[in-house]
């Protein structure tokens, strides 16, 4: 049986979001999730998902994009809202990003994950992807050395083979550009011996055309040992309409994974689901 981790991005985005997360944890249909400590709902959505914390990793999920910056950002958010993520890749690739300004955010809300949870964030991936992208990701390997090192913690690769994109064919452009762009990190995170995934699954369109059930049984076949796949299910509200334009999708993702079919699925596939943090392999850790 491989063992793959399916991981819960955007908790904290809204209260429907929390409580889809944080149900299909309770149930074992999860064993990550990563927490928008931006949010304005996240310290309520905090103290909901402090019970579950020894069911799944929960970590950190770098936002510096569309929502409000933690504290003063005058370069990439002079007005106090994080920009869209067009402009943020053209302020990375540009290399017009402070360094240090972006290192005090992530601090921040690190931070903020710490005071509310009681303990550091078990892992960091990035909304968008962002934690990829040029100076961000030095930024972020610094602060992995000044607050993570030692504890455990793992980043997200979003590399993978260019043939399993292709031979999936879900979203592929977007899925080879993710997975190119996170080449050069994953290199860096290896060498300064940082844990990461061993493959990354999950990129989609989020179109009224897709159907998650077939989705999912693709993103699970053939599944190496140390996968994660990413997912962002939710019970949407007015909250996360107000918030993000994905709404409909991530309602579909919530029923499906909650039904049991998908537990059907795993064992069809030959995945069991695991802690990415409890489980020991010389290739990936």
């Amino acid at each position: 049986m491989a063992k793959i981790v399916i991981c819960a991005d955007d908790y904290g985005l809204s209260p429907g979001v929390g409580l889809a997360v944080r149900e299909l944890i309770a149930a074992g249909r999860l064993t990550a999730t990563s927490a928008m400590t931006v949010s304005d709902y996240w310290p309520a959505e905090a103290i909901l998902l402090k019970p579950l914390a020894g069911r799944c990793d929960i970590g950190l999920h770098l936002t510096l994009t569309d929502q409000r910056s933690t504290g003063p950002m005058p370069g990439l958010a002079p007005g106090g809202k994080l920009p869209s993520l067009v402009r943020l890749m053209m302020a990375a690739f540009t290399r017009r990003l402070d360094r240090g300004e972006v290192e005090a955010e992530i601090e921040r809300q690190i931070d903020r994950f710490e005071a509310t949870m009681g303990f550091l964030p078990q892992f960091v991936d990035g909304h968008h992807h962002v934690h990829q992208l040029p100076v961000v990701r030095d930024a972020l390997l610094a602060v992995y050395d000044r607050r993570l090192r030692g504890s455990g913690a793992w980043i997200r690769s979003c590399v993978e083979p260019l043939s399993g994109i292709v031979r999936r064919g879900i979203a592929p452009a977007r899925a080879a550009l993710i997975g190119i762009l996170g080449r050069p990190f994953a290199r860096s995170a290896r060498e300064a011996n940082i844990p990461i995934n061993a493959s990354f699954r999950g990129v989609r369109s989020f179109t009224a055309k897709e159907d998650w059930p077939r989705l999912m049984a693709a993103f699970v076949t053939d599944p190496p040992d140390g996968l994660v796949i990413m997912c962002h299910p939710a019970i949407p509200d007015e909250a996360l309409a107000a918030a993000d334009y994905v709404v409909e999708p991530r309602r579909a993702e919530y029923e499906y994974l909650r039904s049991e079919a998908f537990p059907g699925l795993l064992a069809a596939k030959g995945a069991t689901l695991v802690r990415l943090r409890d489980w020991r392999n010389s290739e990936v850790l």
